[in-house]
């Protein structure tokens, strides 16, 4: 008898789609395929890359110079829209992205070298962008945290964007430069409901410890603030307002949002989790989804892909705005100043060694 796969606790895809660059594949046979087996273990590859500062032109992001100490993410969100980069790697953009995570082990001293370069002009960096900076093994290995300590020793600005309580961790380092109007922080929330937060971002922390820390940030003098995102049409986008209003109660001092995206193998590994964890609500939330995006699942053009078109976009962002006036909240971030940035000598780079 042929048993469906279940989905796989802990984990925001339940398989593996095909990499779209690869000729082969495989696929389990669902005559022997083993719908109990355990979850699939983390494992974590070296990346050998010799640089650390990625560059965007995107107009719907608001930075254009990035660091990103890790590739893949074990948070497993199951919409996330950086799966498809995993598959550039030869790895699928399903349980392969969560489960084999590419660490930059050197990711402070490329750091350290391209800040140091006489052609690096400084900018408001983002720490994160493609996959989380504070996903569970940072507390381990400290690689985002060490970066930050370069960024301190060179009071060079960045942005963090995260949905992990652990970012409360390097308040010190977050302190001394917001000291420089040099740093700001972003709590992404999704949800307020724990239930649905763990079958959708399940190594992530609880909207619970995401809210702690924005109360935390805020206490200590670091400029913090909220990003509804992703908004999934017909599942979260009701949650608008009281997201918004649990963040300026928690201390948030402004607001963003984003529209769900899936791009390439992401729709799968997203309509896969519709099906296993909220069937009867899965035909309206994509159809919703095409009816911002021009019929499809995805609209890539700038301008478009973070907000999307027509009727329901428009009422998205009309609930948005209304909540950020009721709660007080500024839809723009704080400017981030470059004038205390400095090369430092090689003996005070010496102390973060």
């Amino acid at each position: 008898m042929k048993r469906k796969r279940k989905p796989i606790l802990g984990r925001g895809a339940s398989e593996n789609p095909p990499n779209r660059f690869q000729p082969y594949s495989y696929v389990p046979d669902p005559d022997v395929l083993d719908a109990d087996a355990p979850s699939p273990s983390t494992q974590f590859l070296p990346d050998t890359s010799r640089t650390i500062i990625a560059s965007n032109d995107s107009p719907d992001v608001g930075f254009d110079v990035s660091i990103n100490p890790y590739r893949g993410c074990e948070h497993g969100c199951a919409y996330c829209y950086a799966r498809p980069t995993h598959e550039y790697l030869g790895f699928s953009a399903g349980l392969d992205f969560e489960t084999k995570i590419m660490v930059k082990e050197n990711a402070p001293e490329l750091l350290r070298r391209e800040l140091s370069s006489p052609k690096w002009t400084p900018r408001p960096v983002a720490l994160s962008g493609v996959t989380d900076p504070y996903q569970p093994v940072e507390r381990r290995l400290k690689l985002t945290r060490r970066c930050l300590e370069v960024l301190v020793a060179f009071r060079h600005p960045v942005v963090i964007v995260t949905k992990n309580h652990l970012v409360t961790r390097d308040l010190d380092l977050l302190g001394e430069l917001a000291r420089h109007q040099a740093a700001a922080v972003i709590l992404s929330v999704t949800t307020l409901d724990p239930r649905l937060t763990r079958l959708l971002e399940p190594r992530a922390s609880t909207p619970a410890r995401r809210l702690a820390a924005l109360e935390a940030l805020t206490r200590a003098g670091i400029p913090a603030g909220v990003l509804v995102a992703p908004v999934i049409p017909g599942l979260t986008d009701h949650e608008i307002p009281s997201i918004i209003a649990a963040a300026a109660q928690a201390g948030a001092q402004f607001a963003g949002y984003t529209l769900l995206r899936l791009p390439a193998t992401v729709a799968p590994v997203f309509e896969k989790w519709l099906a296993q964890h909220v069937p009867h609500k899965k035909n309206k939330i994509l159809n919703r989804l095409r009816a911002m995006k021009g019929g499809k699942l995805n609209d890539p053009r700038f301008g478009h892909r973070m907000r999307g078109e027509g009727a329901f976009a428009e009422l998205i962002e009309d609930l948005f705005a209304m909540a950020c006036r009721r709660a007080g909240l500024d839809r723009r971030g704080p400017e981030l100043s470059t004038e205390a940035f400095r090369r430092p000598s090689g003996a005070q780079l010496s102390l973060f060694d």
